[in-house]
């Protein structure tokens, strides 16, 4: 398996290049100018609308949309579309149900489908492939369902997100308003309803209208905690639950960006450490470290353009653009040397796009401001927590996505509706939970964090620093493969090593 593992780094690898060629500082959607998905009906509908996928891609596949309210709480006030892609089981005879692919906040399920289809995700998948059907849903606000699109920009030029004045404090928080003020402008109460619970229950619309008595859950990252509430909401409607790269949410906010913060400075540590060791990274021989902190040091002094010209990038917008340069570690770590590379040359415009080009940053904003308590509203609270970071995180400096979510979201005017987290979810199977060692979006122990709510789980670790560790590994994929068809689990403490 390690020339499947290859062939899947290089296919994954020539994506990010691509995506990093064609990259322009305005942020699309993921689904921006792609058909994929069918008109959707006019008045809300119980049943999903399914017709044949024009998409070249998904040739073969089925395409549905699903109308669902806006406001749960106020069904007849407004609704929105759900999109979905479905493609079927190889062994109909033998069919085991549905099994539901979630990216998560801010993410297009089907735009990953893509992905994982370009690298001959049928061929490899087993069991997953062959006994299920694989529906991938755009979560409400995201890609190809009702979108949530604003016209100002997340952080424009003048904006920092670590502010060092009271001036430049309330500078960020007359932002966030009149940023939070178009995005209701442009779409409406969706504003305040992309949160948690409301996700949750348009899966439980998605299972009706599948005629499911229950679904199989695959989630990634922020989809575990979503998967968690489904669970909770919903007991006994799901079969299965895996879960790759577990979040925890039963902390405060503030341990949280702590936490999150010292996983993503180690992570960067095990990258400086393969740049010295690997010669395929852009800065061996170099120290990468030192390297990066001089460029960070550099833009702050004087922002580096991009090469279009058409904006500059300070040491803050590089760092904040760090961690998700750190989560594949055979990608996106090469394909970071080579952005500090590029830089330190005078084009920044490696650090304007996101490596995983199916996230959209504002989709990925607005649940954030929704699903977390604001514990901080003062400048000095955010200086005190700056300090702590700046001691956790010395490369870094904590520009990871929790600080951005928690600066981002100071004097946003629509409230928050956090889910209350950490005690045992009662009418949720057991569940699979994979884990990487080392992660630069979640530490190992979020995974165990998860396992406690989840009665009879077990946290499968994998050694290593990647996520969508079913791609990656052929001891992961054998276990979610048996787990997903006998609901067998591993033993608890198995590590996967390949």
């Amino acid at each position: 398996m390690p020339r499947l593992r290859t062939h899947i780094r290089r296919i994954l690898t020539a994506t990010v290049v691509a995506t990093a060629t064609l990259a322009t500082p305005a942020v699309a959607t993921p689904a921006q100018g792609r058909a994929v998905t069918p008109a959707a009906p006019a008045t809300p509908a119980s049943r999903i609308q399914w017709t044949a996928c024009s998409d070249t891609e998904f040739e073969g596949l089925q395409c549905g949309t699903l109308r669902v309210p806006v406001d749960y709480a106020h069904p007849r006030a407004g609704s929105l579309t759900l999109a979905m892609v479905r493609r079927p089981a190889d062994d109909r005879a033998h069919r085991r149900g549905t099994l539901l692919l979630n990216d998560g906040a801010g993410g297009s399920s089907i735009e990953q489908l893509r992905l994982a289809l370009r690298i001959g995700f049928p061929a490899f998948a087993g069991a997953m492939s062959r006994d299920f059907d694989l529906v991938a849903v755009d979560p409400r606000g995201v890609g190809h369902s009702t979108p949530i699109r604003c016209t100002l920009p997340l952080k424009p030029a003048g904006v920092t997100h670590f502010p060092g004045s009271r001036a430049a404090f309330d500078t960020l928080v007359a932002h966030n308003r009149a940023f939070a003020a178009d995005c209701l402008r442009h779409n409406g109460p969706l504003v305040a309803h992309t949160d948690l619970t409301s996700t949750a229950r348009d899966f439980e619309a998605v299972r009706t209208g599948l005629g499911e008595k229950q679904l199989n859950w695959y989630g990634i990252h922020y989809s575990t905690l979503l998967g968690r509430t489904y669970a909770d909401l919903y007991p006994g409607r799901l079969r299965t639950m895996v879960l790759d790269t577990a979040l925890d949410d039963t902390t405060t906010p503030t341990e949280r960006i702590r936490r999150e913060a010292a996983t993503a400075e180690e992570a960067f540590d095990r990258f400086t450490a393969w740049c010295a060791a690997a010669t395929d990274c852009a800065l061996h021989g170099k120290a990468a470290a030192a390297e990066y902190d001089a460029l960070v040091a550099r833009a702050d002094r004087a922002p580096i353009p991009t090469a279009d010209g058409s904006r500059t990038l300070t040491g803050e917008d590089i760092r904040a653009a760090t961690q998700d340069y750190l989560t594949l570690s055979g990608v996106t770590w090469p394909a970071l040397a080579q952005a500090v590379v590029k830089a330190q040359a005078g084009d920044a415009t490696d650090f304007t796009y996101e490596p995983d080009d199916t996230l959209d940053p504002v989709q990925v904003h607005v649940p954030a401001c929704l699903d977390s308590a604001r514990p901080v509203a003062t400048f000095d609270q955010l200086t005190r927590l700056r300090q702590d970071l700046d001691r956790i995180s010395p490369h870094l400096g904590g520009a990871v996505r929790s600080w951005t979510a928690l600066t981002g979201c100071l004097g946003w005017p629509v409230p928050a509706h956090p889910v209350r987290a950490g005690a045992p979810v009662h009418g949720a199977p057991p569940a699979l939970i994979v884990q990487s060692t080392h992660q630069a979006l979640a530490p190992h122990s979020a995974g165990l964090a998860m396992a406690a709510q989840l009665p009879g789980s077990v946290v499968l670790s994998r050694e290593g620093d990647d996520y969508s560790m079913f791609l990656l590994s052929q001891c992961v994929r054998d276990a979610t493969n048996r787990y997903l068809t006998t609901r067998s689990l591993p033993a608890p403490g198995t590590t996967c090593a390949d």
